[in-house]
């Protein structure tokens, strides 16, 4: 991002100025208050150095003679009259060396605001002109296309009244016959004024304005440059070296140092950037060729008898002075080697000549390759008439001829090519791509599956080749299957050709099949599960009762909805992904997951029991204490058992745990668990149960397990208050607000004081102060043994 490419409008170049001007009022301002500061430095230094004087007057001396006191003194005041003279050694450096580069600086800033507005406007005015140019011709065109008007209807006219012969008609016709090459003339000239106006502005536009911007941002970070040796000088001689100046030289070192010549106008370019300048367009007025009887051509020369001569004048012309050019080139290529410092950036002259040069070069060899090509069309083909005399037909209206339009139509059918394809293990259905990436991984391995786009089902093959690719199974209009070589009406058997031969699946990717890769074993055909009915909504889909037909058990089935988006069936089948490794009594056990067809299914072990947080409440008289605290250290089990597996639940509640045969407490819903020590979120609060979350993971997005065990704080209370809702009158907002300020929940009636206690302790605001799970579960284990033993 710089100034050639940022700041080519008018606002910018106005802002630029703006820019300039206020860079130079700063420097004012920094010459006028350094002045005052040398000044008064000086005074201070003054005062100081009478005062050391006065100091070193000691009356009756010679009675002092030896003390150490004395001599303490004397050295303090030396010390004084050392830093005055250091004081005012730096004013004076100060003024020598600062004000006088600041006024040097001021100068040449001036200098270069007026050289780069001088260069702005003569660059406005060179487009001015080229459009005022183009207007002048068009308008002459115009002038001359009604003398020509004129004189054929003075020629028509004669030439009706008088027949084929008169010296009258003679006058007619040799005046009509040059207004006729006149106006073919000026068409020309209009033709090739065109194309030259047109490159350039196109030169101006594409090289001089970026050029002229380029050395504009090289001569401001030269500036920058020098200004940041005056600000270092600034600081250098402000240096006393005692403590608070120590401190405040300190501070601004780290200002000044902060000055970076290529980050000086970063802020500025991007509040004042504009589009690149718009090309200005020369097009041809067609309307002028509207009554020339078809000769002339729009933006197209017109070779004839009228022109033929003067194009080939023209064209030795123009290669003349396209030689003179490229040699005025060559003898003045700019010297770029001792062209750094400032004052040479400020002599644009060899620059703008050279651009000069290249411009008129463009433009003449535009010119000439235009005459160049019209004669070559002509070839060798006698001449046709400018001015056609005679006037058979050349008056009659055109024939209007109308185009043949022809009418094609063709029938896409598309094969059903998927039949047998559920049977190969290398088919893994509607698998997510994000899941094909993480079972691709040597070169060669290979999957097909099928994919979604607009509505319409694929057959899409993935390949791990220099990466991951992933190709589009063609279609035929017979119904065959290819990629780049021959069609086959299966696409097992397109897969096995590509398999066998050994031939890239194309050209560019390179990419040879090498090994299949099957589906996992925990990968279900989705027949085999049957819905059914629905138990529940989840935050992806529905929750069906199934039952599975391959070992006839009744199971449950989350769905995931075929609408979701990509990411959203990544995040569904991470869930099965982290359940299929657990095994443990308290949680839900995963059977397998079904992705061969729509919609995408996770199938595991049907809790009857529903949700914890309904169990609660529908069961609330029938609870007994024990119960409960049988509950707790279920569900701490569980949590137990997922922390040795660094898993983080992030969503532990009541609602997402479920209750089995003799009420036993399973953990699930692992939808927002990670499988990390800690984990970091930024996504803002999205989703996130702000009630059960720890402070650290909704104020800085960390989470770990100790974030879980405040949830199951939370989860206790809930379980003790047979349901009820934690913080109830509360917003999250507020709850989240009082938890910062020291606010626990009370104690739910009837829970014991030890359990209350463990709440808590798990409720500790500092992480590290709150128990791991393995040490609330043998806390929870020795409550409920004692009160099972008290009941008993």
């Amino acid at each position: 991002m710089g100034f050639s490419s940022s700041l080519q409008g008018q606002t910018s170049h106005e802002a630029l100025l703006g820019r300039q001007d206020a860079e130079i009022k700063l420097l004012e301002t920094m010459r006028r208050c350094l002045t005052t500061k040398v000044k008064s430095d000086r005074e201070y230094a003054s005062n100081i150095s009478a005062l050391s004087t006065l100091g070193k007057k000691v009356d009756r001396s010679e009675d002092l003679v030896g003390s150490l006191i004395a001599q303490s003194w004397r050295d303090i005041m030396e010390s004084i009259d050392q830093t005055a003279k250091l004081i005012k050694q730096q004013a004076d450096s100060m003024e020598n060396i600062v004000v006088e580069h600041i006024s040097s600086l001021h100068s040449e800033r001036r200098k270069a605001r007026k050289f780069y507005q001088e260069e702005q406007t003569w660059l406005n005015n060179q487009f001015q002109q080229l459009t005022d140019e183009v207007t002048r011709k068009k308008a002459e065109y115009q002038k001359n296309l009604e003398m020509y008007k004129l004189m054929r209807s003075r020629f028509e006219e004669h030439y009706v009244k008088s027949g084929r012969g008169g010296r009258k008609l003679d006058e007619v016709r040799e005046k009509y016959q040059k207004a006729c090459r006149k106006l073919h003339l000026t068409h020309n000239e209009y033709v090739l004024l065109l194309g030259a106006v047109t490159e350039c502005e196109h030169d101006l536009r594409t090289c001089y304005l970026p050029s002229l911007l380029q050395r504009q941002q090289a001569i401001h970070q030269d500036f920058v440059i020098a200004w940041k040796g005056i600000m270092q000088d600034v600081v250098k001689y402000t240096d006393f070296t005692n403590g608070k100046f120590q401190e405040i030289h300190t501070r601004m070192q780290k200002a000044v140092d902060t000055i970076k010549p290529i980050e000086e106008y970063r802020d500025f370019i991007g509040k004042h950037r504009t589009r690149p300048a718009s090309p200005i367009r020369f097009i041809f007025d067609e309307n002028l060729v509207d009554d020339t009887s078809g000769k002339l051509l729009p933006n197209k020369l017109t070779v004839d008898n009228l022109t033929i001569d003067w194009l080939r004048n023209r064209l030795t012309e123009l290669e003349t002075s396209l030689k003179t050019t490229q040699s005025s080139r060559q003898t003045a290529q700019p010297n770029t080697e001792n062209n750094c410092d400032t004052k040479s950036s400020l002599d644009y002259s060899q620059e703008r000549e050279e651009l000069r040069l290249r411009c008129q070069e463009r433009k003449l060899q535009r010119q000439a390759e235009v005459i160049r090509a019209a004669l070559n069309e002509l070839g060798c083909e006698e001449l046709p008439s400018g001015c056609d005399l005679s006037m058979e037909g050349s008056f009659t209206e055109p024939v209007n001829k109308v185009p043949i339009r022809g009418i094609s139509s063709c029938n896409n059918q598309k094969g059903n090519g998927n039949g047998g394809l559920m049977e190969e293990e290398w088919f893994h259905g509607v698998l997510p791509r994000d899941e094909v990436v993480r079972l691709l991984v040597n070169e060669g391995d290979f999957l097909v599956r099928e994919t979604i786009r607009n509505e319409e089902s694929q057959i899409v093959l993935s390949v791990c080749w220099d990466g991951h690719k992933h190709f589009i199974v063609q279609t035929t209009q017979e119904g065959h299957f290819r990629f780049e070589g021959p069609t086959f009406p299966s696409i097992q058997e397109l897969i096995t050709h590509q398999l066998k031969s050994g031939l890239p699946v194309t050209s560019r990717s390179g990419a040879i099949l090498q090994t299949p890769i099957s589906r996992e074993r925990w990968e279900l055909n989705n027949d085999d599960v049957v819905l059914l009915e629905k138990i529940g909504r989840g935050n992806f889909g529905d929750v069906y009762r199934a039952l599975l037909k391959t070992c006839k058990t009744e199971v449950a089935v989350k769905t995931c909805k075929v609408t979701l988006p990509d990411e959203q069936k990544k995040k569904f089948l991470q869930e099965g992904r982290i359940l299929k490794q657990y095994d443990h009594p308290n949680i839900v056990k995963l059977i397998g997951i079904c992705v061969q067809k729509q919609p995408i299914m996770i199938v595991m072990e049907l809790v009857p029991g529903g949700s914890l947080q309904t169990y609660l409440r529908k069961n609330a008289s029938n609870i007994t204490q024990v119960g409960q605290l049988q509950m707790c250290k279920d569900a701490a089990a569980g949590m137990c058992y997922l922390e040795s597996k660094y898993c983080i639940h992030r969503d532990l509640a009541a609602r997402n745990c479920l209750v089995g045969y003799e009420s036993i407490v399973k953990i699930s819903d692992f939808g927002m668990s990670r499988e990390e020590e800690e984990y970091i979120v930024s996504d803002g609060m999205k989703q996130i149960p702000i009630k059960w979350t720890a402070p650290e993971a909704l104020n800085f997005g960390k989470y770990t397990s100790l974030c879980d065990v405040w949830s199951y704080g939370v989860l206790m209370w809930e379980i003790f208050s047979k349901g009820g809702s934690p913080y109830s009158g509360l917003s999250n907002s507020q709850a989240r607000e009082k938890i910062d300020g020291g606010y626990r929940m009370p104690a739910p009636e009837g829970t014991p004081e030890e359990i209350y206690r463990l709440m808590l302790r798990c409720w500790e605001y500092e992480p590290e102060k709150r128990p791991h799970f393995d040490q609330i579960y043998s806390v929870i284990d020795t409550i409920t043994q004692a009160y099972k033993l008290v009941q008993a």
